[in-house]
C-alpha cells in the first residue's frame, strides 16, 4: 500500500526534493487568478511544504486531503490554518465513498462545483495511468466552470512502474507531455500554460527526471 510507503518516508521526502521552484511559481500562478478566501482543494498535500503552506499564507481556503497519516500529521503542522485536513483516498474524491468510506459528503457527488481550484502536485503519479484519467475527471467535477487546477507530473512514459525510494517500494506512472495534453482534454480541460523543468532529486538512488507543470481550466 502506497500510503503506508509514504508513512514510513516522512520528512525524508522534503529532504530528496528540496528545490521547488517550479511548483512555487505554479502555486503563485494559481494564487494570482484566485480571490481571497476562494476554496481550493489540495490533492495528495503531503508534509504540507510548499504548497499547501503557499496558499493558505497566500488568503485561500484550502481543504487539504492526502492518504498518508503521517503526511497529514507534518501538514498540520508545517502549514496550519487550512480550512480542513483530511485521509481519503484521492482516487475517491466525487464518488459515493467519499461519503461512505470517509464520511466526507462535501468531497464526493454533494460536492459537486465546490472548489473554485485544485492544485495536484506529483500525487497523480501514485496512480495507473487509466486512473489517472479517471481521477482527472472526478476532480473536474468538484470544480466550478472555469475552476482552475494546477497540476505537477514526471514526464516519462511509465504505467504503474514499481521503484525504490528511500527504502521503500512505491509505483508510479507517467505520460509524455503531448499525451497528457490529450488527457486533460479528454478529462475536460483546457491546458493554459505548460512548462517543463529538470530536476535531479537530491537522493543519489534516483536519476534526474523532467517535471511538468501545467495550469489548467475546466471547460464548461
Amino acid at each position: 500500500m502506497q500510503a503506508v510507503a509514504f508513512d514510513a518516508i516522512g520528512a525524508r521526502y522534503c529532504e530528496a526534493f528540496p528545490a521547488k521552484h517550479g511548483q512555487l511559481a505554479a502555486g503563485h500562478r494559481l494564487l494570482s487568478e484566485l480571490p481571497p478566501g476562494a476554496p481550493v482543494l489540495d490533492i495528495g498535500c503531503g508534509a504540507g511544504d510548499p504548497t499547501l503552506r503557499q496558499l493558505v499564507e497566500g488568503g485561500l481556503a484550502v481543504t487539504a486531503i492526502d492518504l498518508s497519516d503521517g503526511m497529514l500529521s507534518l501538514a498540520r503542522r508545517r502549514a496550519p490554518g487550512a480550512t480542513a485536513y483530511h485521509r481519503m483516498d484521492l482516487y475517491d474524491l466525487a464518488t459515493p465513498r467519499a461519503e461512505t468510506a470517509w464520511g466526507l459528503p462535501e468531497l464526493g457527488p454533494a460536492g459537486a462545483g465546490r472548489f473554485a481550484g485544485a492544485a495536484a502536485f506529483f500525487s497523480l503519479i501514485l496512480l495507473p495511468q487509466q486512473e489517472i484519467r479517471v481521477a482527472l475527471r472526478r476532480i473536474r467535477t468538484l470544480l466550478r466552470p472555469g475552476g482552475l487546477l494546477a497540476l505537477g507530473l514526471v514526464e516519462a512514459d511509465l504505467d504503474d512502474y514499481p521503484l525504490r525510494f528511500l527504502g521503500q517500494e512505491i509505483r508510479i506512472s507517467g505520460f509524455l507531455r503531448e499525451e497528457l495534453t490529450e488527457v486533460l482534454r479528454q478529462a475536460g480541460f483546457t491546458v493554459e500554460a505548460l512548462s517543463g523543468r529538470p530536476y535531479a532529486p537530491a537522493c543519489t538512488t534516483l536519476p534526474p527526471e523532467e517535471q511538468l507543470f501545467l495550469h489548467c481550466r475546466r471547460a464548461g
